[in-house]
This record gives structure tokens, C-alpha cells and sequence, in this order.
């Protein structure tokens, strides 16, 4: 199940401004990423899929390993990746190695609200950004309620395509991963996302 959308930004407002500005609702804050180095701003995409802003938080010292997504802060607000939800993270993380494709690590994350609320999950490292953001990190929220579900809702996901310059080796890693997705061939790598808002609008994000 695809999980999430991450906008990058060079500040979280910028990305909340770019989403307001998209589809005419603002996300509303997430919390802090203190290991990466970031924070967050959410809306819902229906369902159990959300939108999530991601930016250095000036307020947090840098990581070791630097920012999350560091390379991606550089440019405007735009669609970086995207996250692949598998209660099973375990299996398809070790079934994916096997077949080439290195996830990373699982490892813990946790934020806390706004409100207090602490939300914990389950993740192949972040870090990894396969195929310049064409394929997906694994999650999973195990006993944790989704975040999509007390998110404002924004619209819902129609299709999310991916643009690269190698299509066949990212359709053979989305088969890895049990995902169908279209691919289209492309100088550089792009994610372009489709989202049909409540008042029957198509915006689409890239």
C-alpha cells in the first residue's frame, strides 16, 4: 500500500505555502524528526495516504549523517519520494535484498504532536534514496494509528507515475516490491503524483 508522499522544501513554511497554493488547503504541522534533523506538515490524501512536508528544522542540531533528504533542500518545493507501507517490513526488506534492491536497515522512528501524541514506526533506513527517489523506503505503524486519519483531507491519490531515465530497471524493482505502478522514461528522475480534490479539481504535483 503506498503510505505517503514526501514534498521536500527549503523551509517547512515554503512547503506548506506550496501545498496551500496546489490545493487550497493548508497542512497543518507535524512534529520533529530529531535524528534526521527535520520537521514535518501533513494533509490527507483519503484513505490511509497523506502528504508530508519535510524540511530541516533550524532548531535541531545537524545529525551525524547529516539531514535527511539533505540533498533535496536545495530546490523548491517538489515531490522527492515516496514511502511504501508493509506490515511485513522484515520479509519484503530481506526479499527485496535478495533480489538487488538495498533497502537499508529497519530501524525505529518516532515524533511527537503538537498535541502530545507520540506516533512510533517501523522503517528501512531513510537515508537510502534508491534511484534518486523513484523507489520507495518500507513503513510500518504496527499498533500506531495511521496519521492519515485525524488529517485535514486534502483529496485523494488518482496516480502517482515515475519518470527516469532507467524505466525497465525501476518497473523490475516495483515488481520486486509487489507494486504496479506507470513508469515513463525520462532525462531525469520525477515523481508526478495525481490528486483529485473534493471539489472534483485534478491538481498535479511534481
Amino acid at each position: 500500500m503506498l503510505d505517503h508522499l514526501i514534498i521536500t522544501a527549503p523551509t517547512r513554511e515554503e512547503g506548506m505555502d506550496y501545498l496551500e497554493d496546489c490545493l487550497g488547503l493548508r497542512p497543518v504541522i507535524g512534529g520533529q524528526h530529531p535524528h534526521w534533523g527535520t520537521h514535518n506538515a501533513l494533509l490527507s490524501l483519503g484513505g490511509e495516504t497523506y502528504l508530508e512536508v519535510v524540511a530541516p528544522d533550524p532548531s535541531l542540531p545537524t545529525p551525524d549523517r547529516g539531514h535527511w533528504l539533505a540533498e533535496c533542500y536545495e530546490h523548491p518545493p517538489r515531490l522527492a519520494t515516496w514511502v511504501l507501507r508493509a506490515e511485513d517490513i522484515h520479509v519484503l526488506q530481506a526479499s527485496a535484498r535478495e533480489q538487488g534492491l538495498l533497502l537499508g536497515d529497519i530501524q525505529a522512528g518516532s515524533r511527537t504532536r503538537p498535541d502530545g501524541t507520540r506516533l512510533s514506526w517501523r522503517l528501512t533506513d531513510p537515508y537510502v534514496f534508491p534511484l534518486q527517489g523513484a523507489l520507495p523506503f518500507l513503513i510500518a505503524w504496527g499498533d500506531t494509528p495511521h496519521p492519515a486519519h485525524s488529517l485535514p483531507h486534502a483529496g485523494n491519490l488518482q496516480e502517482l507515475q515515475i519518470i527516469h531515465p532507467e524505466p525497465d530497471r525501476v518497473r523490475h524493482y516495483l515488481e520486486v516490491l509487489g507494486i504496479d505502478l506507470p513508469v515513463a522514461e525520462g532525462l531525469n528522475c520525477k515523481l508526478q503524483a495525481t490528486i483529485r480534490t473534493p471539489d472534483g479539481e485534478e491538481v498535479v504535483l511534481e
